[in-house]
């Protein structure tokens, strides 16, 4: 049977339109950028970077007046320092995927980090979204670990611990709890955006360099008061706002998910806050600025591995133990065991951490978050254990690696100022600047 050349055209060009329409609905099934996604998460971004100027007033507030410049440089310092070394190595060292204890150095200067979706972390944003977002938090945690050592630490030596803590303690974690491969993220840890990875972390670091380092000159002295609470405020305002990216914005969406993170964040922090107010209130007779404030941080440091798990009444119950537990710890603990923790790091952010990471394994729900797990009191015992063996694991390896990192650098060029630096005020000695000229 003979064919005619207009039935071959034919049969041909209907061939390419059904090849085109199998392309077309193959591609469909490709992850696509969500817009809303994708601007939640940059603004959440805005938001966590926001929180390392607002540390630097929070902090800088509780210290002398001569040592107010010198924790601002060192929260800045730590904004430039830390943003490179995420984009050279940090990234890939924590998110890389690899073998669970870090991801190696296969995205070197985000080398295959592109502007397309990532499945494993940022299936409806850009890979490079959820990367920037990320080092938001790689910056502000060692930045949290300045309250423990604050007036008494050289800035070059701040400069190369900052450093290989972040690169040797930071990174690691990060990768077993939320890195692809991760050994805690394979056995079903729940740490929504940072109880273990920032929290306890930074806290058993702060607690170790307060311990090595020694005590301030004048600790034993006279009390030392802060020298500019309202600065204090502020900060704490600026963290709380921030904490909004830093706990919703790690739904990764604009989402539900992220509402409820909203809300329960606030909720927490402000049970916190009234709760360290009313400690005060009724133990000394004033309720204080300062609790209160201490209190708010250490309500929104507890919520923050639950935030995508739990519900309002569970952020209430978490909120008020926090401050019940850290106002024991800042005020207690620490005069029992006499050790410098400056600006109470350990005492509110570790102590927060532990607390967060085991509440999550009490209260989280799958009504609330089906993609998690439930927690002890929804019948699940196993999630409970699987989050105490990631606070051990957390306070384990930040206290071996923080001691041997900050030991290396005493060696090499010392970590503590001299007794004259310290009494002149690391300002004027490391940084040749004074904060109130008018003063002075």
């Amino acid at each position: 049977m003979k064919v005619s050349v207009r039935k071959l055209i034919c049969c041909a060009v209907f061939l390419c339109l059904a090849a085109n329409l199998c392309l077309a609905e193959e591609s469909s099934v490709i992850p696509k950028i969500d817009g809303a996604d994708t601007a939640w998460v940059l603004i959440s971004a805005a938001l966590v970077m926001l929180m390392t100027p607002g540390l630097a007033f929070f902090y800088g507030g509780l210290v002398r007046r001569k040592n107010y410049l010198n924790i601002l440089m060192q929260c800045f310092i730590a904004l430039a320092a830390l943003s490179i070394q995420w984009v050279l190595f940090g990234y890939s060292l924590a998110f890389a995927p690899s073998n669970g204890f870090w991801g190696g150095l296969q995205w070197f200067g985000l080398r295959g980090v592109g502007l397309e979706p990532y499945a494993a972390y940022s299936a409806t944003i850009p890979h490079q979204a959820f990367m920037i977002f990320q080092a938001m938090f790689a910056i502000i945690t060692p930045a949290l670990i300045i309250g423990a050592f604050a007036e008494r630490m050289k800035f070059s030596a701040y400069l190369i611990f900052t450093l290989l803590w972040a690169t040797f303690v930071y990174d690691p974690i990060a990768h077993w709890v939320w890195g692809s491969g991760g050994w805690l993220k394979n056995m079903g840890v729940m740490d929504f955006a940072g109880g273990t990875v920032v929290h306890i972390n930074a806290g058993i670091a702060a607690l170790v360099t307060a311990l090595v380092i020694g005590k301030r000159s004048c600790y034993d002295k006279y009390s030392i008061a802060p020298h500019n609470l309202p600065f204090s405020v502020l900060g704490a305002a600026l963290l709380w706002f921030g904490w909004f990216g830093f706990n919703a914005g790690s739904a990764l969406a604009a989402n539900g998910i992220a509402v409820n993170a909203f809300v329960v964040t606030n909720t927490a922090g402000a049970a916190a806050a009234l709760t360290w107010a009313l400690i005060d209130w009724k133990l000394t007779g004033n309720p204080t600025m300062l609790g209160t404030i201490s209190g708010a941080i250490a309500g929104l440091a507890a919520i923050t591995p639950a935030a995508g798990f739990v519900g309002v009444g569970a952020a209430l119950i978490i909120g008020i133990a926090a401050s019940i537990f850290c106002y024991i710890a800042v005020s207690f603990v620490k005069r029992k065991f006499h050790y410098d923790d400056s600006l109470d790091a350990f005492g509110v952010h570790g102590i927060s951490g532990i607390w967060g990471t085991i509440a999550t394994g009490l209260f989280a729900t799958k009504l609330i978050n089906p993609a998690g797990a439930d927690g002890l009191f929804a019948g699940n015992s196993k999630q409970l254990f699987v989050q105490l063996i990631a606070v051990a694991a957390t306070v384990i390896y930040a206290f071996i690696g923080t001691f041997i990192i900050y030991k290396l650098i005493d060696v090499v060029i010392g970590v503590r100022a001299t007794e004259e630096q310290e009494a002149i005020g690391l300002d004027l000695t490391e940084h040749n600047e004074r904060a109130y000229t008018m003063l002075e």
